[in-house]
């Protein structure tokens, strides 16, 4: 197919751009500077610049290149770590879930495009209630916390949206395996602590099995929503020390609710302590998909050992 590929210079476009290349895909990779367009021809793509929050750029866009074909994994996260203030950390991000989710999915129906994979997020919007792990089929958070309540909208958005026109919208776990990941910075200065019972539930899922799994959701997925994580969903009290340890850094602090809401707000508390894993059953069984990583416990050593001194 060729492939229309929205947000292909961010992190994930680095694995998931070969994986399209090398299964005979032609990939018209977006970013939003001209400065990437080495990268991206690097890469194996033909590239071009494209701000998605331009309507009509992003039609002509899709016209020209003529696609079979659209992924849309546009996000603007670098950096983005301030969580007491969730909404407005992410409200870059929400726009390109809402109105460039929307031009894209215009421009595809225009172009005759009817192909469509996007990327969602299974890291929070889980109803805090029940058991730890949910499927597709479990209900996203009816009473988020007030500051995550435009992130969720934004969320929601792109999945109804996506899927009334029979696409496919990718609930991602975590992402990890970058090495310009910010995380990695907090947890190593522990700033990032376990708070209370550190009993929120997390889903990660390493870079290179986010991009296979978009490959086959491309290449043989039915319209709906998958969760794209991995095998082993864990409360942050497990895998928070074990990230630490893998990068040679001292255990995270401790601390409690009270200061974890001061500091960190409500937001900071479900990410915390009360956030629920996701299941990976549908996408495994739909998809035939395979992980490389089939947990964060092998994974984390493999992309971050090599960042540790030889002596630790």
């Amino acid at each position: 197919m060729r492939v229309f590929f929205s947000g292909a210079s961010g992190a994930i476009g680095a694995r998931l751009v070969p994986q399209l290349v090398e299964r005979g895909h032609d990939v018209v990779g977006t970013s939003r500077s001209p400065e990437k367009g080495d990268h991206l021809r690097a890469l194996g793509a033909e590239p071009v610049a494209l701000d998605l929050l331009d309507s009509k750029s992003v039609h002509e866009a899709v016209a020209a290149a003529r696609p079979d074909a659209i992924v849309h994994q546009a996000t603007a996260l670098t950096g983005t770590s301030d969580v007491k203030h969730f909404d407005r950390t992410f409200a870059q991000t929400n726009r390109l879930r809402t109105e460039g989710t929307d031009a894209l999915l215009a421009a595809a129906r225009e172009a005759g495009v009817s192909r469509f994979v996007a990327q969602s997020f299974a890291g929070w919007p889980y109803a805090r209630v029940g058991g730890p792990v949910k499927t597709e089929e479990d209900p996203l958070d009816p009473e988020p916390a007030a500051e995550m309540r435009e992130s969720l909208a934004a969320i929601e958005h792109l999945e109804a949206a996506v899927v009334a026109e029979g696409g496919i919208a990718l609930r991602c776990g975590g992402f990890y395996g970058s090495p310009d990941d910010s995380q990695l910075e907090l947890v190593r200065k522990r700033k990032l602590p376990l708070v209370g019972d550190g009993g929120a539930v997390w889903s990660f899922v390493h870079l290179d099995d986010a991009a296979s799994a978009t490959v086959l959701a491309l290449e043989r997925g039915e319209p709906g929503i998958y969760n794209v994580v991995d095998d082993d969903p864990a409360p942050v009290r497990e895998w928070l020390p074990a990230l630490a340890a893998v990068l040679g850094a001292k255990p995270p602090r401790r601390v409690p609710r009270w200061l974890a809401r001061l500091v960190a707000g409500e937001s900071g508390l479900v990410l915390m302590t009360e956030a629920r894993g996701a299941s990976n059953a549908k996408a495994k069984a739909e998809l035939g998909w395979t992980l490389r990583y089939p947990s964060w416990r092998q994974g984390f050593p493999a992309a971050y050992d090599s960042e540790v001194p030889a002596a630790a």
